[in-house]
């Protein structure tokens, strides 16, 4: 009965105009990048359109099967896990095989679960309006966010096989999340699903620019309904260490951790001039 339904839905999301979530992706022939964890801060512009529903019905340690709740949320990752050509492998040369192979021995029943969870809140992000967001590694900056509390472990299993991986050829945190996801459907009795490499993780400087977003609104950073770069102006001054019980008025930590990394300094003092 299970197999049944999930063949059907799956054809269903599949034929689906309305459920997409793509990845920006590179040609095969470059190398993607690999990212730097910078800090253990939250990304709280990225738009989640899916978070909602995603936060407790994908909670749980797994077990042999991912049914119920859970079931549902390895149904809606498999779109963004499908993929592009007939043989990934024959496209992405041994860099697929790599990670699969990396993935395995890290990787356990047990597990699955919660590593599936966390390649949903990476590519639930994707915004079809203007064709951003989606499965871009970016969930590494977002640990902090309160619904992927609990993801740093399942993040933890994905490094490990990530550093493996690296040491051969480096690999984006998106391609290797990706993977990850596809490897947790198959360990625990779904379908094989290849998973074509491409994918192009966001950076630092993303993370800091779209953090500026933060100028609006009641935030603490100057005039809440003028865009402009007071933002980065109030940051690199750090005015927040001396507005005495006004502190938490001043941004969110996320925010203020931007200043207290030297490849994000960089990145703010570079908005500040270039606003």
């Amino acid at each position: 009965m299970t197999s049944a339904l999930t063949t059907s839905f799956l054809a269903t999301v599949l034929t689906s105009s309305e459920f997409k979530l793509r990845a920006k992706r590179v040609p095969a022939t470059k190398c993607c990048g690999e990212l730097r964890i910078a800090s253990s801060m939250s990304c709280s512009t990225s738009r989640r359109a899916s978070e909602a529903t995603s936060i407790e019905e994908s909670r749980g340690t797994g077990t042999g099967t991912l049914c119920g709740r859970r079931g549902l949320v390895f149904l809606a990752a498999l779109p963004y896990l499908v993929p592009l050509c007939a043989n990934p492998a024959e496209s992405s040369g041994g860099d697929y095989l790599t990670m699969k192979q990396e993935i395995a021995k890290v990787l356990t029943k047990g597990k699955a679960a919660g590593v599936l969870r966390l390649v949903f809140h990476d590519a639930g992000t994707f915004d079809m309006i203007d064709n951003s967001g989606g499965m871009n590694g970016s969930i590494i900056f977002e640990l902090d966010r309160p619904e992927n509390k609990g993801l740093n472990k399942s993040l933890k299993i994905i490094m490990k096989a990530k550093s493996e991986a690296d040491k051969i050829r480096p690999v984006s945190w998106a391609d290797m999340i990706a993977v990850a996801g596809a490897e947790a459907v198959s360990l625990c009795g779904g379908p094989t699903i290849p998973v074509r490499l491409g994918r192009l993780d966001a950076t630092v400087r993303d993370l800091v620019a779209l953090s500026g977003a933060h100028t609006l609104g009641s935030k603490g950073f100057g005039n809440p309904t003028v865009f402009d770069n007071s933002y980065y102006k109030i940051l690199m001054e750090k005015s927040w260490l001396n507005s005495g019980g006004m502190t938490n008025m001043i941004g969110l930590p996320s925010d203020r951790a931007l200043v207290d990394d030297d490849e994000c300094l960089r990145c703010v003092h570079s908005s500040l001039c270039s606003v």
